[in-house]
């Protein structure tokens, strides 16, 4: 396809940063996978998109306090009320990204606040045991006398980022920055935008700093062989940081092998455990909704933390009280954040059909983007989002246990007092993460991220072996 057969006037533009330069132009066209809005970008350099082995990264010797400091300054200027690639990036991200404007500038202000140096020094410090690798070459001896040193070695990395949050992009960059990494960042087609933004922010504060030259962000269809047959090399990267759902993660599969290795933030979904408790008082039935609406709707339900499926342990009157509770609060939360978007025409249709098995299911709300709650005594068939809630009844939370697999991230739990009683076996059956009702959107900083600390998996260990005793 030729350029003039390929380019749309009408299309957003969606310029590449790599390796510190801004590549403008609309050589390609592309759909949005949410919308299909077009959107257009200029054809890929793989060749600018590759840091030679033979060069050592730009970030390798600058000393971890400097990248913190710089990564402050970059957050502070991306909450900059007249940053103009801020502004710029809403604009355009606003026509490709499902959410609403309001919301996606709320994603992007919170997103800064990760670039704070507290913060950022306590990522490192809960990843590595001796923050020291980063900088330098720290020395080792074994009980036998034996001495080596070792390093956290600056790693090359591809990271496939999602389009549900852009606030991934913030956090993306800032962990490459901290692993000193070489950093090629692949967009998604809702978000074709925010990373670009924040390194042209970087850039405009110091466009010769390290942090700037390690860093390059570009998009192309995920699958497109053209260019992961290229890039997705040990040749020229280490590992793939891949966020997304199954066939994004299946897709980069294919590529790995010796050398070339895949750190997975593959597809989740989150979950509540609500005990008989809840039903105390109807003060306490009230709070109860309100923390599970809060969960539900964390990134009006993009995000992985945000729940599904609600195990409710009770009798069926309870449990209905429950959900009308719920379904009042996930609609006022819905209106106050003027995120009220229709549902897609297949889920809309999957639940009106269940309105018609009063037997086994019981529909509150409608199927228009202000919030539906479905009761069942076993989990949908389908997946929940868009404001959409299962509440599964169950006898005991014991039997609640049957819903939590490995895809289980985060488990909302309630009452609290009884989160001890089930976390080993949470655990067992897959679950990462085990937190208060209403909580699912907060975390401890530093915790591990899918059961894994990230930037520790994301460096190269390298051991200097001295062999004196």
């Amino acid at each position: 396809m030729t350029t003039a057969q390929t380019r749309s006037a009408s299309a957003v533009a969606a310029p590449f940063f790599l390796r510190g330069r801004l590549y403008e132009g609309q050589d390609i066209a592309h759909r949005s996978r949410d919308l299909g809005v077009a959107f257009a970008t200029p054809a890929l350099d793989l060749d600018r998109a590759v840091h030679p082995r033979s060069e050592v990264p730009p970030l390798l010797d600058v000393p971890l306090a400097d990248i913190i400091d710089f990564l402050v300054e970059t957050g502070e200027q991306l909450r900059a009320p007249d940053n103009p690639f801020v502004a710029d990036c809403i604009d355009r991200m606003s026509a490709t990204h499902p959410l609403p404007r309001t919301v996606l500038e709320e994603q992007v202000r919170h997103a800064s606040a990760y670039l704070d140096a507290r913060l950022l020094r306590t990522v490192v410090e809960e990843n590595f045991p001796d923050p020291r690798a980063l900088d330098t070459w720290v020395p080792k001896e074994d009980f036998t006398g034996r001495k080596s040193l070792v390093r956290a070695f600056a790693p090359r990395l591809i990271h496939v980022l999602p389009g549900n949050s852009p606030g991934v992009a913030v956090k993306s960059i800032a962990q490459g920055a901290l692993v000193k990494a070489v950093n090629l960042f692949k967009m998604s087609s809702s978000d074709p935008f925010t990373t670009v933004a924040i390194l042209r922010t970087m850039a405009d504060i110091d466009p010769g700093h390290p942090v700037v030259a390690s860093m390059s962000a570009a998009y192309w269809r995920g699958g497109d062989e053209s260019v992961e047959r290229v890039l997705y090399r040990p040749q020229y990267f280490d590992k793939i940081v891949a966020w997304g759902g199954g066939d994004a993660i299946n897709n980069v599969v294919k590529y790995l092998g010796p050398g070339f290795q895949l750190v997975s933030f593959d597809p989740k979904t989150s979950i509540s455990f609500i005990g008989r408790e809840a039903f105390a008082t109807d003060d306490t039935l009230e709070r109860t909704a309100e923390l599970a609406a809060a969960d539900v709707m964390v990134l009006g339900q993009e995000a992985c933390v945000a729940s599904r499926f609600l195990y409710v342990e009770g009798d069926q009157d309870d449990t209905d009280r429950f959900c009308a509770r719920l379904h009042a609060h996930i609609t006022a939360k819905a209106a106050s954040s003027g995120d009220t978007r229709p549902l897609d025409m297949e889920l809309r249709e999957q639940i009106e059909a269940l309105r018609m098995l009063d037997d086994e299911f019981r529909v509150w709300g409608r199927a228009d983007g202000t919030g539906v709650v479905i009761r069942s005594d076993e989990p949908v068939d389908f997946h929940p989002i868009n404001k959409v809630a299962n509440v599964v009844r169950v006898d005991s939370l014991d039997d609640a246990l049957r819903g939590v697999t490995v895809a289980t991230q985060t488990v909302g739990f309630h009452p609290s007092d009884r989160m001890a009683d089930y976390r080993d076996r949470l655990a067992s059956c897959g679950a990462q993460r085990v937190v208060r009702l209403g909580e699912a959107g907060s975390s401890t900083i530093g915790s591990p991220h899918d059961a894994m600390y990230p930037l520790h998996r994301f460096v190269h260990w390298m051991v200097h072996e001295d062999g004196v005793r």
